[in-house]
């Protein structure tokens, strides 16, 4: 185990961690389970998705929007339970994955873009999707390689993305309509596959890197300023708490589903750091 304090473990395998109005906010894949943890410190399960859940966000009115990996679906979380917002499986080429929503309810959702669990792996590119207000999904970017962990800049402007099998962040600019434009390398991040990531107050990512068992804070160009070992693979993070200072990060080891359910090594440790979280964008 890590030497950082634990908020919550016996995990099947924990994903999309969320800071939101005060509580800490994640999807566990194989529980089917959108989870939060309480400011006393009980976790609570907010909702089941029987096509497992993964990426988190909000809608402007405060809707809960949860990714259904395996149907390729978006959905929303209503009075009456669950709804469908957009079915998505015409444009991704497997399980979606993590996603960002921003400020006007449009939200972008990655795709794994093969079957990762055929060996041998072959990596093919895939699209990066976006899901309008009113439920009309379109492609907002192509040719990505495993696009995973996202976030945008508090000015609404800028997207960085993580290509996990490219082992970079990819920028993109945002214009008002949602669009996309402009892609470019933010930081090549060498031997490190990104998968969750978020962004700080001066504009730095930290980086959840699973082949490494690691989280390393990188700036823009590809300086990595910190890196915190972890004991297992570093699956994603967040940054939250009363000052936003507080690094959750979600620890695990991907595995096949029934070997994931009866280990439960997913956990969730914490470490406070200098620079707090990025506003929410605007």
């Amino acid at each position: 185990m890590s030497n950082y304090p634990c908020l919550i473990e016996n995990l099947a395998f924990a994903e999309a961690p969320r800071w939101h109005d005060g509580e800490l906010w994640f999807s566990d894949f194989f529980t089917h389970q959108v989870m939060r943890v309480d400011r006393e410190g009980r976790a609570h399960v907010v909702i089941e998705v029987p096509n497992q859940p993964s990426g988190l966000g909000w809608l402007p009115n405060g809707r809960l929007l949860v990714v259904s990996m395996l149907d390729r679906k978006l959905m929303r979380l209503d009075p009456t339970g669950l709804v469908e917002v957009a079915d998505l499986s015409q444009l991704a080429d497997f399980h979606c994955n993590d996603m960002v929503v921003d400020a006007k309810g449009r939200a972008y959702i990655g795709n794994f873009g093969f079957d990762i669990f055929t060996q041998p792996v072959v990596p093919k590119p895939t699209v990066l999707m976006m899901v309008s207000r009113e439920g009309k999904a379109s492609v907002a970017a192509n040719d990505l390689a495993f696009p995973n962990g996202t976030v945008i800049t508090p000015d609404g402007r800028t997207m960085i993305i993580g290509e996990t099998f490219a082992r970079k962040l990819t920028a993109y600019d945002i214009a008002d309509d949602g669009t996309l434009s402009n892609r470019r390398v933010w930081a090549d991040l060498g031997k490190l596959a990104p998968d969750g990531i978020c962004l700080d107050a001066e504009g730095a990512v930290w980086v959840a890197s699973p082949r490494t068992n690691e989280f390393v804070r990188v700036l823009e160009g590809g300086t990595i300023t910190r890196r915190i070992p972890v004991s297992n693979q570093g699956i994603a993070c967040a940054l939250g708490g009363e000052d936003g200072k507080r690094l959750f990060m979600v620890i695990g080891r991907v595995k096949p589903y029934e070997e994931a359910m009866v280990t439960r090594v997913g956990r969730i440790e914490y470490i406070d750091v200098d620079v707090p979280a990025a506003a929410s964008p605007r």
